[in-house]
């Protein structure tokens, strides 16, 4: 189908479809550039419906890098609704682009953003609707270059036949780079194996189709080993050594989306150290932002899209070395416009007196805190030890300047918590609100959030087993009875969504086969709670002769090769067993600004940096303080920066 197809196409679809604005593009801020033959052309693909798509910060600078250059373009694409996916399919209309409504089977470059696991049958359906083979294996040099990168993918396994290369770490150098190349290989009818084979000698890029894994006879894995001379083994992140200015062209768009605001990103990676949070060991090292320029970021963006509402972002907002400076500039600059201000992740040790003043002239709902753990014991075990009278203290201060609400983020879940850890999450809540009715009366208000734990590759639990449905439903229980009443409101993770998760960040490269029979059986948007098909994956499951329980409830021994063993986050493995081991006996780690614990991240991040960032931090060569005299073979001594 042409371009003129898909839009006569359209014309008699779009009025009959939920929210037709998905599905037309146009927007203030888009980019519609000619279709010359010497422009390289890669169409972005998020795959979930534009509401969500739209806003992702990573997909909107991949953007906006690759249309500043005028021998490129960039167009985006969504995963339909069902009822719009339906139309398509009837009308032999292919997954198109917003921009110009081109096939996204006619790009040169296919880059595909998968955040989180649910996205797996999305990613399948997008490729077929495409009009595109769902397998690398049977795409060739006359299909796109099929790309992806995200979170996600730190474990790209379950997904390593349906992916043509994987981008490992951050992309905005790096998307430039593969863009040039798959052009170039497109216009030179370069074959897809030869494509491939350079494409591997790029910093952090994984070609699965040259790597072998060998299984134990019991499942496990037995080694990875790599097939081509150009395959690396580890394949290391690709790191962004100084953060580019923040992006300020963002696409308004035609229909309320998740996130109607302006992202500028503040901070970039996390020296916390919470044993569960995949972010934070994934995203080292910190990288921060000057205030001048995040407050310049923000003028030019509010008056490139007119919103107002910015979000300052970063894995944990309130450790940005200068957030006081940065809230007030930010107030001072913008006084009397009515901008909201948005500042997530706030921790609550950090969480001054003179930062909620300063917050405090914003247009602001609630305060958001994440204590994840209500007991001393469970804190020492994730690494996040806050005392309750910390919390309890930092809510009245909240409370005092004139907020009302509060959000307490808790997780459940973990195999050493009891119905008293649990227990102890409800207490909690209701001291919270104790304080604020103490200031606000009735009025006072406190949100409970409680995820699930999720063992994540990369990350020192990444050997720990999962609690069983029954389990999680006992504890869950336990909350929906303590956590009620006026001023009080709960939220929860459905069991067996969390089990799929579970299943998937931490799968092998048998699990393609389980995705693909999924997929088959109708599992799409597994995110959406009226989508999610438990027995379609139960099912897939059974015929490829894999066992469930295996994957999220087996405790896994420390020296297991794991399935992402040969996927380098530079965060050593070392480090992580190290780290694991700790918790099993409550040691807790400082936070790493203060004292080095040799992760393995700087001498990394020293080799692919060009120039050192002005307020760079030190990490020196040192033994933590509890280690000393124990475990001593596991310490890596660093030379200082």
């Amino acid at each position: 189908m042409t371009p003129e197809d898909i839009n006569r196409a359209l014309d008699g679809i779009l009025r009959r479809v939920q929210k037709p604005g998905r599905y037309v593009g146009g927007e203030y801020g888009a980019v519609r550039k000619a279709w010359t033959p010497e422009r390289t052309k890669v169409a972005l693909c998020f795959p979930d419906i534009y509401e969500i798509g739209t806003p992702n910060l990573g997909l909107a600078t991949f953007y906006h890098l690759i249309n500043r250059r005028d021998d490129m373009l960039a167009e985006r694409a969504y995963v339909p609704w069902v009822d719009m996916e339906d139309h398509m399919r009837a009308a032999g209309i292919p997954l198109y682009t917003l921009e110009t409504r081109h096939p996204v089977r006619d790009f040169d470059l296919l880059a595909i953003s998968i955040p989180y696991e649910q996205l797996y049958t999305n990613v399948l359906n997008a490729l077929d609707l495409a009009g595109l083979p769902i397998w690398s294996r049977e795409r060739d040099e006359h299909h796109p270059l099929v790309v992806a990168g995200g979170h996600s993918t730190t474990n790209p396994e379950p997904m390593a036949d349906f992916i043509d290369a994987f981008l490992i770490g951050e992309g905005e150098e790096a998307i430039i780079e593969i863009a040039e190349l798959a052009g170039a290989w497109r216009r030179e009818g370069l074959p897809r194996e030869e494509q491939l084979a350079r494409l591997a000698q790029l910093e952090g890029m994984y070609v699965p189709r040259f790597y072998d894994v060998a299984y134990h006879a019991g499942g496990t894995v037995a080694q990875v080993t790599a097939n081509h001379p150009n395959a690396q083994l580890p394949v290391t992140k690709r790191i962004v050594p100084v953060l580019p200015p923040p992006l300020t062209a963002f696409i308004v768009p035609n229909i309320d989306t998740v996130h109607n605001r302006i992202p500028i990103e503040i901070m970039r990676g996390c020296t916390r150290g919470c044993r569960f949070c995949h972010a934070g060991m994934i995203t080292r090292p910190v990288r921060e932002r000057t205030v001048d320029e995040i407050v310049d970021a923000v003028e030019k963006a509010i008056t490139n899209t007119g919103f107002e509402e910015v979000a300052l972002l970063s894995l944990s907002s309130s450790d940005y070395t200068h957030v006081i400076d940065l809230v007030h500039a930010v107030g001072e600059r913008f006084a009397g416009r009515q901008l909201s201000v948005s500042l997530p992740s706030l921790r609550i040790e950090t969480a001054s007196a003179g930062l909620m003043e300063a917050l405090k002239g914003s247009k602001r709902s609630g305060f958001t805190f994440a204590p994840e753990a209500a007991t001393e014991k469970m804190r020492r075990i994730i690494n996040k030890f806050v005392p309750d009278e910390q919390l309890l203290e930092t809510a009245r201060e909240v409370y005092k300047r004139g907020w009302r609400t509060i959000k307490l983020y808790f997780m459940i879940g973990h195999p050493e918590e009891t119905l008293e850890d649990v227990q102890a999450i409800a207490d909690l809540a209701w001291a919270v609100l104790k304080e604020g009715r103490a200031i606000h009366g009735k009025k006072a208000n406190v949100n409970v959030g409680v995820s699930t734990f999720i063992p994540k590759p990369h990350t020192p639990f990444q050997w720990v087993k999962m609690d069983s449905r029954a389990q999680i439903e006992a504890k869950q229980d336990l909350l929906r009875t303590a956590i009620r009443g006026k001023g009080l409101r709960l939220r929860w993770n459905n069991p067996e969504e969390t089990l799929l998760e579970g299943l998937l960040s931490r799968g092998d490269r048998r699990l393609s086969a389980v995705i693909a029979r999924a997929w088959e059986l109708g599992t799409k948007f597994d995110a959406w709670d009226e989508h999610f098909k438990v027995g379609a994956w139960q099912q897939a499951m059974v015929e490829a002769g894999l066992d469930w329980h295996d994957y999220t409830h087996r405790q896994r021994t420390v020296d297991e090769v794991l399935p992402w063993d040969h996927i380098s986050v530079a965060v050593t493995k070392k480090f992580l067993t190290q780290d694991y081991l700790m918790s099993q006996e409550g040691d807790t780690r400082i936070d790493c600004r203060d004292q080095c614990f040799a992760c393995g991240i700087l001498p990394k991040f020293t080799q692919t940096r060009s120039e050192t960032p002005a307020d760079a931090w030190q990490c020196p060569p040192v033994v933590p303080k509890h280690l000393r005299g124990k475990k001593a073979d596991t310490i890596i001594e660093l030379t200082p920066m």
